[in-house]
């Protein structure tokens, strides 16, 4: 079965690109993404986060919600903000944050690839997000989020990206965070060629970020093709946008936590168990784990530094993961948390909000405890796939993050 195919991407007209960026639909919450795309009638906003043109409360998952989204969809191309390229092509994209920057390339990824198992997952996905990317996929006949993948670093990829970015980016343009986005178009039928065969020969792909995405789109393909069945295998909708990067040059922040209360414990009991499985030390500043094993937890206006007991690290690929040690030692038996994927009395705090996010939500009254944890390793992620494993929900959190309307992926 293929990898991999170039596709005919949707994308902004260049002196649009601008106005439609947009960050990803999943990191702002609606009163985020409705101020964000204030005075902006073109930021793909309203087409991720289509809630906003709708009245104040009006729930993410509302019927109106898609619909509105299709409608803006189609406001979009009927006055020539984005427009399709004629034939299928790659695209190699750039972001640089900081100091930092990584170069990938966007690219349609296999449905039957990622069901046989050869596009890996790491993470067990949520009902209702998959449920929305759904819906989202079916009303757009599109798929405007891309999931993010690795793969072992390649020197056939990174020698085919070094000569394509010698010629002038199609994009390159400073987003409104400070993330620089850079895009090439490619077209030659050479060059789309020697990036198919670099990436045939991989043995795997390993989905970084995206699963909820991934997986609609296998539903969304197992649905058209029921319905169907004369269709040609290369119909788009047997592919799933996608940016691969080298997994040595992706960027993994700390994925923290924060719990609404303590599960009927005082504070001097709470630290007495957590102490069963934890070394205890009062911290003067914010701690951020400067090593695996390590935990940082803030708790009633003070921060603590943990350290699990060596005795209880397992071998196991999965278990031996730090949001696997917090979980089965402090999260599941001490807070009573037992699914993090449905218990809401457990939230996620993405490292690039600081560890003065998790500091101001316990002080806010709103959580009781937070904890930092240190950065889950690509290697430790792709370990777990490999192994056919899945890591605790929330296990990793990569930036800069890929961008929603700078490329997406039509199905018809």
């Amino acid at each position: 079965m293929p990898l991999i195919a170039p596709f005919a991407g949707l994308r902004p007209v260049r002196n649009h690109v601008a106005d439609v960026l947009a960050p990803p639909y999943d990191v702002l919450n609606s009163d985020e993404a409705r101020a964000r795309a204030e005075g902006r009638p073109w930021s793909f906003l309203h087409i991720s986060k289509a809630e906003i043109d709708l009245p104040q409360g009006t729930q993410a998952y509302d019927d109106a919600v898609y619909a509105k989204a299709a409608a803006n969809l189609k406001a979009m191309l009927a006055a020539d903000v984005l427009c399709r390229d004629q034939a299928p092509c790659y695209y190699i994209y750039r972001l640089r944050m900081g100091n930092h920057e990584q170069t990938g390339i966007a690219l349609a990824a296999s449905v039957d690839a990622y069901d046989a198992g050869r596009i890996r997952r790491h993470e067990f996905t949520r009902p209702a997000k998959e449920n929305d990317r759904v819906r989202q996929i079916e009303a757009l006949d599109a798929q405007t989020g891309p999931v993010l993948l690795a793969h072992a670093p390649s020197s056939a990829i990174t020698a085919l990206i070094a000569k394509l970015c010698e010629q002038a980016p199609e994009y390159d343009l400073v987003a409104d965070d400070g993330i620089v986005h850079a895009l090439w178009v490619v077209r030659d039928p050479a060059n789309i060629a020697a990036i198919t065969e670099a990436f045939e020969a991989m043995p795997a792909l390993y989905i970084a970020d995206g699963h909820h995405r991934s997986a609609a789109a296998s539903r969304v393909a197992a649905a058209k093709r029921a319905a169907h069945p004369g269709d040609k295998d290369d119909a788009p909708y047997n592919y799933f946008l996608a940016v691969a990067f080298p997994s040595d040059t992706l960027q993994v922040l700390d994925y923290n936590r924060v719990v609404r209360d303590l599960n009927g414990h005082g504070k001097a009991a709470f630290l007495t168990r957590v102490e069963e499985a934890f070394s205890i030390e009062e911290s003067t500043e914010a701690v951020s784990p400067a090593r695996s094993g390590e935990f940082g937890m803030y708790l009633e206006g003070k921060w603590y530094r943990l350290a699990i007991r060596q005795a209880l690290v397992p071998a196991d690929p999965v278990a031996r993961l730090d949001v696997s040690l917090l979980a089965d030692h402090l999260i599941a038996p001490v807070l009573g948390i037992e699914d993090p994927r449905t218990d809401d009395r457990i939230d996620f705090v993405g490292g690039i909000r600081g560890l003065q996010e998790l500091s101001r939500r316990v002080d806010s009254g709103e959580m009781a405890v937070a904890f930092s944890l240190h950065p889950t390793g690509l290697d430790d992620l792709m370990a777990v796939a490999d192994a056919g494993q899945v890591m605790p929900p929330k296990s990793t959190w990569f930036e800069p993050k890929l961008a929603d309307g700078l490329i997406s992926h039509m199905l018809s």
